[in-house]
């Protein structure tokens, strides 16, 4: 348990150092069914942003815990990068792929945590 808070913190640590906005934890454990324990989902404003913020939370995560994703996929268009950890899955988004797909939604019944934008 101990291990998985560290990855999301790493993950968090990630996504902030460059800058990535409206990022949402959702803890989806207890939900039957469920393929992992997190959702971590933020956006950037560019493809060039979200490139950077994917290739930010791998480098953070893998110099913290030594933890390299098992998957990653959408880098060609980086319109929607996912990165799979097993236990958390990272979706990082332009805006108005995270309003069309509307991943935070479909877990309504799940825990989630808004982290503060960064100045």
């Amino acid at each position: 348990m101990k291990e998985q808070k560290q990855l999301l913190e790493n993950i968090i640590s990630g996504i902030k150092e460059k800058k990535g906005k409206n990022i949402t934890t959702i803890n989806i454990k207890d939900i039957p069914g469920a393929i992992c324990d997190y959702f971590v989902i933020c956006e950037g404003n560019s493809p060039t942003q979200v490139a950077a913020l994917a290739e930010s939370v791998e480098h953070v995560v893998k110099t913290k815990t030594q933890e390299s994703p098992i998957r990653v996929q959408g880098q060609r268009l980086a319109e929607w990068i996912g990165i799979d950890y097993g236990d958390i899955i990272v979706h990082i988004f332009l805006p108005e792929k995270r309003s069309f797909y509307n991943i935070d939604n479909l877990w309504s019944d799940a825990k989630t945590e808004a982290i503060p934008n960064e100045e």
